[in-house]
């Protein structure tokens, strides 16, 4: 048997029936009408955000970044909760503006903008977080054309990355922002230009577990904040921090601890250099928001022998949730926290046996050699951990399977 990842703390049971929200997750499939479903628990959400609070300096806004999760009625309630929203598209854009978010309290970053994405973010009053030279000329030029200035800050590819990060969005070449030691000088056209310069979005990388590497790795963007904004000269209206905030996906994870990250940072920001006096600092975090409110819910439609070993087929797959398959962004499969709902808290069966979806593909593999107990058809598969980079970040359309259900409760 292969271990699995841990369940998170939240979820309980009733007479063996997984309890998500309080509701058993039997009735929340009756609810929604049918199977595959992703039920997000609303209170979860709400609970990170108040632990951030506590734990974060007082003056710190709280960014939710949309890419985690972009559903609807999840935005509605975010755009409530938190202060500001970071978006990688045009669509998701237009989605946090159909959330009820303000456009001032919007940043936009990815590489490859469109003309007509920045037109977007421009028209509405959006920050643009510029990610080369090149989209800095389209958008000051761009806003020329339609008669407005444009808010543009610098998304920086720092000299450094995040250590223990799951995905690594800086130090050495990359795709993502303008190298450190270019930064100042495109700040400086910016501002030339008359642009609304708005700062610097410093991101170094995403889930990661260590407190240790989250406070040197905060550090040194303030530093590296400091010395960019010597450099210009000017007192950038905002520094976005990034997040990398983690949450326990494998066997051996841990929950991470944010207060020692808290007080570390709030004493990085009280001793702030001068040119930073005036700055205001953000975090922007995704995953670590909303991943561990999020279960999917798939049902067994078959469970069959294969040289001697167990295969439970599921309706649902990896169309639904790649990255429990392995399948987005790891290089070792392994296994996500994962239960039979309807007989949650029950003996594992002596074999082990290994989910699978409906795909007709080898890598649709959602719990490998997993211990469950004894299942039958119409059971229910819980997989957890599927509330960020779920529904939105897989190949949905693969093979013309339907589209997961969604349900925001809470």
């Amino acid at each position: 048997m292969k271990p699995m990842g841990p369940i998170p703390p939240f979820f309980t049971s009733e007479e063996g029936m997984l309890l998500i929200g309080g509701s058993g997750a039997a009735s929340l499939v009756d609810e929604a009408g049918d199977t595959p479903l992703f039920v997000y628990d609303m209170a979860i959400v709400e609970g990170q955000a108040r632990a951030f609070r506590d734990a974060m300096p007082p003056t710190l806004p709280l960014h939710y970044a949309v890419k985690a999760n972009p559903y609807a009625p999840l935005l509605q309630r975010m755009a409530k909760l938190v202060d500001g929203f970071d978006v990688a598209s045009g669509g998701e854009l237009t989605r946090a503006l159909e959330a009820g978010m303000d456009p001032a309290h919007i940043s936009f970053a990815g590489p490859g903008k469109r003309d007509d994405e920045l037109i977007a973010a421009i028209d509405s009053g959006t920050t643009i977080n510029l990610e080369s030279e090149g989209e800095a000329r389209r958008a000051i030029a761009l806003g020329e054309q339609r008669g407005r200035t444009p808010k543009l800050a610098i998304r920086v590819n720092p000299d450094f990355d995040l250590k223990g990060s799951g995905m690594r969005m800086g130090g050495g070449a990359k795709p993502f922002g303008v190298d450190a030691e270019r930064a100042a000088d495109l700040a400086r056209r910016v501002i030339d230009a008359g642009a609304d310069w708005r700062g610097w979005h410093i991101f170094a990388g995403s889930q990661a577990l260590g407190v240790e590497a989250l406070i040197e790795t905060q550090a040194a963007t303030i530093d590296l904040a400091t010395r960019l904004s010597d450099a210009v000269g000017v007192t950038p209206p905002l520094v976005n921090l990034g997040g990398g905030f983690g949450i326990p996906y494998f066997p051996g994870d841990e929950r991470l601890d944010i207060r020692p990250i808290g007080e570390a940072l709030d004493m990085l920001l009280e001793q702030r250099a001068d040119i930073l006096q005036g700055s205001e600092f953000a975090m922007e975090l995704g995953r670590w928001l909303v991943g561990e409110a999020g279960v999917y819910l798939t049902r067994i439609v078959d469970i069959k022998k294969s040289q001697g070993e167990t295969f439970i087929v599921v309706d649902g797959g990896l169309h639904h949730q790649l990255a429990a398959s392995g399948n987005f962004g790891t290089v070792v499969r392994r296994n996500y926290p994962i239960a039979v709902a309807n007989r949650f808290g029950q003996a594992p069966a002596q074999e082990a046996a290994t989910v699978v979806g409906c795909l007709c593909t080898p890598i649709d593999r959602l719990g490998d050699k997993v211990a469950l107990p004894p299942v039958e058809e119409g059971d229910l598969i819980a997989i957890f951990l599927a509330g960020a980079y779920g529904a939105s970040a897989s190949p949905a359309a693969f093979l013309g399977h339907p589209a997961p259900l969604e349900l925001l409760i809470g």
